[in-house]
């Protein structure tokens, strides 16, 4: 379930307004798209342009990366099978023209196809299966001048989601695995199956990132809660605003840890 609670306190340039404003958040929009069209594609140079040279992202199976950690790790899953696509299902942006900063938000379905080898001999099928997850994808864009010209161009800082929940999807309509408690446990909620199957392709999961909610947590999540803050941080001009997810200890959130 999703918390009744606004997190967001402010109300930035959303919809409407000057042409100005309007432009500037379809020029944002674009560089959200373009991260489903290009990864997805493996168009690595047209994925590059959209960031920052700067830039940092964070996903389950990469932690935090430097965009161009980011797309090597993306080409080595890729040549090792990693099948991985996205859904864009709508993007808004929020803008702050005084700042020149602006946060896109797009809604998206990961979906990852899975297979787990059969064995030939004994007449046993491969199963293979999608982990669907919903997600929110937020861009942390500002403008700055461009490499050529006097001009200015929009580029991406920051990425980072709030993973909402997610499910295994048989391909065939019947046959999908069926993970242990235990193994499900070990990640949050709103990324739970899409974890354990990344982890069984050998990557290290961040458990540590966003989801809208947990069990032990409330109506609330805290992380959620925090991405929020640090979104408000951004748009209101801070410079380093603070990515890293504080992990959680024995008696709530404790500092930021290492990098999440």
């Amino acid at each position: 379930m999703t918390s009744p609670l606004d997190p967001q306190k402010g109300i930035y340039s959303h919809i409407n307004g000057h042409p100005k404003d309007i432009f500037d958040r379809c020029i944002i929009s674009e560089l959200c798209k373009g991260w489903p069209v290009y990864r997805d594609a493996s168009e690595w140079k047209n994925f590059r342009s959209l960031f920052c040279h700067d830039a940092f992202v964070w996903t389950t199976w990469s932690k935090r990366q430097s965009i161009d950690g980011f797309i090597e790790m993306s080409k080595r899953g890729k040549a090792r099978g990693d099948f991985i696509m996205h859904r864009e299902c709508g993007t808004m942006v929020d803008l702050n023209p005084g700042m020149h900063r602006a946060v896109g938000k797009m809604k998206a379905t990961i979906t990852q196809r899975f297979t787990i080898p059969g064995d030939a001999e004994r007449g046993v099928q491969p199963m293979v299966f999608d982990v669907d997850c919903d997600c929110r994808f937020h861009f942390f864009c500002l403008e700055q001048p461009a490499e050529h010209g006097s001009r200015t161009e929009w580029k991406v800082r920051y990425v980072k989601l709030i993973y909402d929940k997610d499910k295994i999807v048989p391909v065939d309509g019947n046959v999908a695995p069926v993970f242990s408690e235990d193994v499900l446990r070990r990640y949050p909620e709103g990324y739970q199956y899409l974890g354990a199957a990344q982890h069984m392709l050998g990557h290290e999961i961040d458990e540590f990132l966003p989801t809208i909610q947990g069990p032990e947590k409330g109506p609330a999540h805290r992380l959620w809660l925090d991405m929020y803050s640090k979104m408000e941080q951004w748009l209101n001009g801070d410079d380093d605003i603070d990515l890293s997810s504080p992990v959680p200890s024995g008696n709530g959130m404790s500092g930021n840890g290492s990098p999440h």
